[in-house]
């Protein structure tokens, strides 16, 4: 029998696959892959991240059984964490701007989290500082998977490892998004240190390129560009940074729906954008792996 003791466990062991449809409409080399890292109540890489943090946090001691977690989050990752804290028994507390909709915010709390609210005139810091004070108070566990090691070291254990075992290693180059900087930064990490010579990329938005140095503005790739460099981002893995306009990326991520059936969310587009420009510009890099994090639901 091949029974998993858990729905999470699916989403630890993602697949890799080849782009064969997007290749030969484009004429690259059948050696352009996906991993789809998403899954879940989100349909995106983080439900994964969020309960293998808690995960984490648990074997190293930081949270204790039944102890309240803390995030300053409204987005997906918010939603999954929620889940996560729901399905390992811990409370759950958000930190988010008042301008947050109470749509969303009346969402959160069906899914168990207690929302907190900051002035929004603070922006990221009141909401930190909302945080910070909410652990003096309660004796939480601060999450802050922006600021937090245990966001890359699952990447160094699940992600990096995946696409390493599902290619055998035979890689040139690894594309992935910069959003929290856990994702580039693990995989990034991993690699490098079993196959130093393959190349890392990080992709942000065009019209937000903090990880670039460029202009930082608004942008409609979610799940990328959170508009300044997150601590867990690891410059010194990435081989070259790539800006990705928000309209190419969502016209690529349904053009990968037609060629090769994957429901690639626009943060995949912008990937699969930036891996197919690479190809282009260097035709030495003939394997690569895109970091697919999102897919879309159409009903």
């Amino acid at each position: 029998m091949n029974i998993h003791k858990s729905y999470y466990e699916t989403l630890y062991s993602r697949p890799v696959v080849a782009l064969s449809g997007y290749c030969a409409k484009y004429d690259l080399p059948d050696s352009l892959y996906a991993y789809l890292a998403y899954g879940g109540t989100t349909g995106s890489a983080k439900d994964a991240l969020a309960e293998g943090m808690l995960a984490l946090a648990t074997e190293k001691g930081l949270l204790q059984p039944g102890q309240t977690v803390i995030e300053c989050s409204s987005g997906s990752f918010a939603v999954a964490l929620a889940v996560a804290c729901a399905h390992s028994r811990h409370p759950l507390m958000l930190c988010m701007p008042a301008t947050v909709p109470l749509e969303r915010q009346q969402m959160l709390t069906k899914f168990g989290a207690q929302i907190v609210l900051s002035n929004y005139v603070y922006g990221r810091r009141g909401v930190e500082q909302r945080a910070q004070e909410a652990v003096e108070q309660t004796g939480g566990y601060f999450l802050n998977y922006f600021d937090n090691d245990l966001n890359a070291e699952f990447h160094r254990r699940v992600t990096g490892p995946n696409i390493a075992k599902a290619t055998g290693g035979a890689l040139d180059a690894v594309v992935a998004g910069v959003g929290s900087g856990g994702t580039i930064t693990g995989v990034g990490e991993y690699i490098k240190a079993w196959y130093p010579d393959v190349k890392v990329v990080a992709v942000e938005p065009y019209e937000s390129q903090a990880i670039g140095g460029g202009y930082i503005g608004r942008h409609n790739i979610p799940g990328l560009g959170a508009g300044f460099v997150p601590e867990n981002y690891n410059p010194y893995i990435v081989d070259a940074v790539m800006a990705v306009p928000s309209h190419t990326a969502n016209v690529t991520a349904r053009e990968v729906l037609e060629t090769d059936a994957i429901p690639a969310s626009p943060s995949a587009g912008a990937v699969l954008t930036a891996a197919h420009q690479l190809m282009a510009e260097h035709p030495d890099l003939k394997r690569v792996v895109c970091v697919f994090a999102g897919q879309v639901l159409y009903e």
